[in-house]
């Protein structure tokens, strides 16, 4: 049985299986989930250079867009932290758990515009998401529905009569 090594990892290496190296691959990509996890899970995590950190401490020297994408994959969000401050959440919360609008709106939002039927909310980095479930959970007859990426809600709305009352309900959420 042929065995592969990878330089600066940890881990024991895995016999090679019919995709070739993939499983020690995978198997790495696992494991330093779980790590991530682990680190989130254990104390407040502000941001991904403090994880970035962390990681590395624990022997895990990976890039800031590994990192995203592990995040990302794991479904790992930046949420408001009790006292202030913003903090990673493995796994997103359960609908009863996730704080709502009017808690994450004021300390994550910008500024917001819009046109024809389209409202663009901007948040802070990282605020987009959380945002957008918030949203989406108030079910707000006004929205057909969200798209978010980091800092930015897309939120699609029935008309622009629609979109007026939506943008100034957020408006008025975000004092």
């Amino acid at each position: 049985m042929h065995k592969i090594a990878a330089a600066g990892c940890q881990c024991t290496p895995w016999p090679v299986g019919p995709a070739g190296g993939m499983l020690f691959l995978m198997a790495n990509k696992r494991t330093r989930q779980a790590t991530i996890r682990e680190l989130i899970d254990a104390r407040p995590v502000e941001s991904q250079e403090e994880l970035r950190k962390l990681l590395r401490q624990r022997g895990w020297d990976v890039t800031q867009s590994t990192l995203s994408r592990d995040l990302r994959e794991m479904r790992v969000a930046r949420l408001p932290a009790p006292g202030g401050g913003m903090r990673y959440a493995a796994g997103g919360p359960s609908p009863d758990e996730r704080p709502p609008l009017e808690t994450l709106l004021p300390p994550l939002y910008t500024q917001i515009d819009g046109v024809g039927e389209l409202v663009v909310l901007h948040t802070l980095p990282g605020g987009a998401q959380p945002i957008a479930v918030a949203l989406d959970a108030e079910e707000w007859p006004d929205v057909l529905g969200t798209v978010a990426g980091d800092d930015v809600v897309l939120i699609v709305c029935r008309s622009g009569t629609a979109r007026e009352r939506v943008t100034r309900r957020l408006r008025a959420l975000a004092r």
